[in-house]
């Protein structure tokens, strides 16, 4: 059965790896569903929509979170909404399992240092793929 699997990259945080998000999410729409599968668009609004309208993205993208059966990020982009996105899929029981390029940044020791969080490290996109096939494939 195909597993409900919440994406979470960088929007606001910046959209340098916007593409490769893009890349990941199709990747994973082979065998599974994937519910955020607009983080990888390249059309994104970066700005603030108003209290009202960002209101309604937090409700979309938290009942989002407590649907999922996972939680895959990518996270060589620093973001502070989708360190939010980890932190309230910890708190609901949801599976983390971050991966960032550790030629580009250091994750946070917040992350590095929860043992609830699964760290896939790469140092290559074509890293990253086996790994998916190992979570997806548990």
């Amino acid at each position: 059965m195909a597993k409900k699997i919440y994406f979470a990259g960088s929007i606001r945080g910046g959209r340098v790896d916007a593409e490769l998000y893009n890349r990941i999410i199709t990747y994973i729409q082979r065998t599974d569903i994937v519910l955020t599968e607009h983080v990888g668009k390249s059309n994104l609004s970066l700005t603030e929509q108003g209290r009202e309208r960002d209101a309604r993205i937090y409700d979309q993208d938290t009942a989002w979170l407590r649907e999922s059966d996972l939680l895959i990020g990518e996270c060589t982009c620093p973001s502070l909404g989708v360190g939010y996105e980890l932190a309230y899929a910890e708190c609901h029981g949801i599976p983390c399992h971050i991966f960032y390029d550790r030629t580009k940044t250091q994750l946070s020791a917040m992350l590095t240092g929860n043992p609830y969080f699964h760290i896939h490290p790469y140092d290559h996109e074509s890293d990253i793929y086996p790994q998916l096939d190992q979570i997806l494939h548990q």
